[in-house]
Protein backbone atom coordinates (compact mmCIF):
# COMPACT_ATOMS: atom_id res chain seq x y z
CA UNK A 1 0.00 0.00 0.00
CA UNK A 2 1.55 3.84 -1.09
CA UNK A 3 2.81 5.38 2.00
CA UNK A 4 1.52 8.79 2.60
CA UNK A 5 3.20 12.01 1.35
CA UNK A 6 3.35 15.18 3.93
CA UNK A 7 2.52 18.33 1.77
CA UNK A 8 5.00 21.40 3.86
CA UNK A 9 3.93 24.49 2.68
CA UNK A 10 4.08 28.38 3.55
CA UNK A 11 1.08 30.15 2.09
CA UNK A 12 3.71 33.05 1.07
CA UNK A 13 5.95 30.87 -0.79
CA UNK A 14 6.05 31.24 -4.65
CA UNK A 15 7.17 27.63 -5.60
CA UNK A 16 4.57 26.30 -3.30
CA UNK A 17 1.94 27.89 -5.45
CA UNK A 18 2.17 25.51 -8.48
CA UNK A 19 2.31 22.52 -6.20
CA UNK A 20 -0.63 23.31 -4.31
CA UNK A 21 -2.54 23.61 -7.00
CA UNK A 22 -1.55 20.47 -8.44
CA UNK A 23 -1.02 17.93 -5.76
CA UNK A 24 -4.87 16.63 -5.15
CA UNK A 25 -4.63 15.67 -8.83
CA UNK A 26 -1.85 14.49 -9.27
CA UNK A 27 -1.95 12.20 -5.56
CA UNK A 28 -5.92 11.38 -6.59
CA UNK A 29 -4.74 9.81 -9.85
CA UNK A 30 -1.75 7.91 -8.33
CA UNK A 31 -3.45 6.22 -5.08
CA UNK A 32 -1.84 8.45 -2.58
CA UNK A 33 -2.65 10.13 0.37
CA UNK A 34 -2.02 14.07 1.07
CA UNK A 35 -0.89 14.94 4.63
CA UNK A 36 -1.34 18.85 4.68
CA UNK A 37 1.13 20.50 7.17
CA UNK A 38 1.39 24.38 6.67
CA UNK A 39 4.59 26.11 8.50
CA UNK A 40 6.17 29.28 9.02
CA UNK A 41 8.87 30.00 6.84
CA UNK A 42 10.10 33.18 8.82
CA UNK A 43 11.66 31.27 11.56
CA UNK A 44 13.64 28.88 9.09
CA UNK A 45 15.23 31.87 7.25
CA UNK A 46 15.72 33.54 10.12
CA UNK A 47 17.93 30.56 11.77
CA UNK A 48 19.68 29.97 8.10
CA UNK A 49 20.37 33.97 8.94
CA UNK A 50 18.04 35.48 5.91
CA UNK A 51 16.18 38.31 7.67
CA UNK A 52 13.31 38.12 4.84
CA UNK A 53 12.65 35.71 1.94
CA UNK A 54 15.70 34.76 -0.53
CA UNK A 55 13.74 36.20 -3.28
CA UNK A 56 14.49 39.41 -1.82
CA UNK A 57 17.27 39.92 -0.14
CA UNK A 58 18.78 38.90 -3.39
CA UNK A 59 16.69 40.61 -6.07
CA UNK A 60 18.68 38.76 -9.17
CA UNK A 61 16.89 35.64 -7.71
CA UNK A 62 13.86 37.23 -7.05
CA UNK A 63 13.83 37.72 -11.21
CA UNK A 64 14.42 34.55 -11.85
CA UNK A 65 11.76 33.41 -9.40
CA UNK A 66 9.15 35.34 -11.10
CA UNK A 67 9.75 34.02 -14.76
CA UNK A 68 10.72 30.83 -13.47
CA UNK A 69 6.83 30.80 -11.71
CA UNK A 70 5.77 31.80 -14.91
CA UNK A 71 6.86 29.44 -17.19
CA UNK A 72 5.77 26.11 -14.84
CA UNK A 73 2.34 28.01 -14.46
CA UNK A 74 2.04 27.81 -18.15
CA UNK A 75 3.28 24.48 -18.76
CA UNK A 76 0.33 23.39 -16.17
CA UNK A 77 -2.04 25.78 -17.30
CA UNK A 78 -2.68 27.54 -14.21
CA UNK A 79 -3.59 30.93 -14.12
CA UNK A 80 -0.71 33.32 -12.84
CA UNK A 81 -0.35 37.08 -12.12
CA UNK A 82 2.49 38.18 -10.42
CA UNK A 83 1.57 39.76 -6.45
CA UNK A 84 2.19 43.48 -6.25
CA UNK A 85 3.31 42.55 -2.68
CA UNK A 86 5.88 39.88 -1.53
CA UNK A 87 6.28 38.14 0.40
CA UNK A 88 2.74 37.78 1.49
CA UNK A 89 2.02 35.35 4.25
CA UNK A 90 -1.55 33.76 5.87
CA UNK A 91 -1.49 33.04 9.66
CA UNK A 92 -4.61 32.53 10.05
CA UNK A 93 -4.92 30.57 6.98
CA UNK A 94 -1.94 28.43 7.85
CA UNK A 95 -3.66 28.03 11.25
CA UNK A 96 -7.11 27.21 9.64
CA UNK A 97 -5.33 24.39 7.63
CA UNK A 98 -3.52 23.21 10.86
CA UNK A 99 -6.49 23.09 13.12
CA UNK A 100 -8.39 20.96 10.77
CA UNK A 101 -5.86 18.87 8.36
CA UNK A 102 -7.63 16.00 8.25
CA UNK A 103 -10.88 17.84 7.02
CA UNK A 104 -11.96 17.01 3.40
CA UNK A 105 -12.37 20.36 2.29
CA UNK A 106 -8.69 21.53 3.33
CA UNK A 107 -7.16 20.82 -0.57
CA UNK A 108 -10.06 23.34 -1.51
CA UNK A 109 -9.44 26.00 0.56
CA UNK A 110 -5.51 25.71 -0.09
CA UNK A 111 -6.04 25.77 -3.65
CA UNK A 112 -8.41 29.14 -3.19
CA UNK A 113 -6.10 30.74 -0.80
CA UNK A 114 -3.44 30.53 -2.94
CA UNK A 115 -5.42 31.64 -6.27
CA UNK A 116 -6.55 34.85 -4.46
CA UNK A 117 -2.60 35.48 -3.83
CA UNK A 118 -0.94 34.27 -6.58
CA UNK A 119 -3.79 35.02 -9.23
CA UNK A 120 -6.30 37.32 -7.90
CA UNK A 121 -3.48 39.42 -6.17
CA UNK A 122 -5.66 39.64 -2.74
CA UNK A 123 -3.70 40.24 0.15
CA UNK A 124 -4.09 36.87 2.14
CA UNK A 125 -3.39 38.38 5.21
CA UNK A 126 -6.87 40.27 5.42
CA UNK A 127 -8.94 38.04 7.37
CA UNK A 128 -11.81 38.93 5.19
CA UNK A 129 -10.31 37.04 1.94
CA UNK A 130 -9.42 34.09 4.47
CA UNK A 131 -13.25 34.11 5.35
CA UNK A 132 -14.58 34.68 1.74
CA UNK A 133 -12.17 31.28 0.91
CA UNK A 134 -12.96 29.25 3.37
CA UNK A 135 -17.26 29.80 3.09
CA UNK A 136 -16.96 28.64 -0.41
CA UNK A 137 -15.87 25.32 1.64
CA UNK A 138 -17.56 25.21 4.53
CA UNK A 139 -20.97 26.77 6.20
CA UNK A 140 -19.72 27.35 9.44
CA UNK A 141 -16.83 29.38 8.55
CA UNK A 142 -16.86 31.78 11.48
CA UNK A 143 -17.12 28.97 14.07
CA UNK A 144 -13.89 27.29 12.19
CA UNK A 145 -11.89 30.95 12.60
CA UNK A 146 -13.00 31.38 15.97
CA UNK A 147 -11.58 28.17 17.22
CA UNK A 148 -8.35 28.41 14.81
CA UNK A 149 -7.23 31.64 16.43
CA UNK A 150 -7.69 30.12 20.57
CA UNK A 151 -6.17 27.86 22.10
CA UNK A 152 -5.41 24.64 22.13
CA UNK A 153 -5.94 24.47 18.08
CA UNK A 154 -4.13 27.90 17.82
CA UNK A 155 -0.77 26.04 19.13
CA UNK A 156 -1.01 23.55 16.09
CA UNK A 157 0.29 25.66 13.76
CA UNK A 158 3.36 26.87 16.10
CA UNK A 159 4.06 23.03 16.61
CA UNK A 160 4.11 22.55 13.10
CA UNK A 161 6.77 25.33 12.55
CA UNK A 162 8.79 23.36 15.46
CA UNK A 163 8.28 20.32 13.78
CA UNK A 164 9.66 21.64 10.41
CA UNK A 165 12.74 22.78 11.94
CA UNK A 166 13.14 19.73 13.93
CA UNK A 167 13.11 17.39 10.62
CA UNK A 168 15.78 19.69 8.43
CA UNK A 169 12.97 21.23 6.42
CA UNK A 170 15.22 24.32 5.00
CA UNK A 171 12.18 25.86 2.55
CA UNK A 172 8.56 24.53 0.79
CA UNK A 173 7.31 23.21 -0.78
CA UNK A 174 8.78 19.94 1.01
CA UNK A 175 7.48 16.66 0.53
CA UNK A 176 8.33 13.92 3.42
CA UNK A 177 7.39 10.55 2.45
CA UNK A 178 8.27 7.13 4.53
CA UNK A 179 7.31 5.70 7.32
CA UNK A 180 9.49 4.82 10.56
CA UNK A 181 9.95 1.01 9.65
CA UNK A 182 11.59 1.97 6.17
CA UNK A 183 12.79 5.53 6.85
CA UNK A 184 11.90 8.98 5.53
CA UNK A 185 12.96 10.63 2.24
CA UNK A 186 12.66 14.41 1.86
CA UNK A 187 11.73 15.80 -1.79
CA UNK A 188 12.27 19.93 -1.97
CA UNK A 189 10.30 22.14 -4.36
CA UNK A 190 7.71 22.05 -6.79
CA UNK A 191 9.99 20.07 -9.34
CA UNK A 192 10.10 16.94 -7.00
CA UNK A 193 6.43 16.46 -6.72
CA UNK A 194 6.46 14.03 -8.87
CA UNK A 195 9.79 12.36 -7.46
CA UNK A 196 7.97 12.50 -3.83
CA UNK A 197 4.87 10.49 -5.23
CA UNK A 198 6.84 7.72 -7.35
CA UNK A 199 8.58 7.42 -3.75
CA UNK A 200 5.83 6.68 -1.87
CA UNK A 201 4.59 4.39 -4.61
CA UNK A 202 7.78 2.34 -4.58
CA UNK A 203 8.37 3.54 -8.32
CA UNK A 204 11.67 5.42 -7.87
CA UNK A 205 14.65 4.55 -9.13
CA UNK A 206 16.59 4.11 -6.13
CA UNK A 207 13.92 1.78 -4.76
CA UNK A 208 14.22 -0.91 -7.92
Amino acid sequence: MPTAVEFWFEFASSYSYPAALRIQAAADRAGVAIAYRPFLLGPIFREQGYESSPFVQYPAKGRYMWRDLERICAIHGIAFRKPSSFPRTSVLGARLVAAYADEEWVPGFVRALYRANFESDRDIDDAAVVRECLAASVADADARIAAAQAEPLKQRLRDNTTRAAALGLFGAPSFRVGDARSGYELFWGNDRLDEALAWALGRHALQR
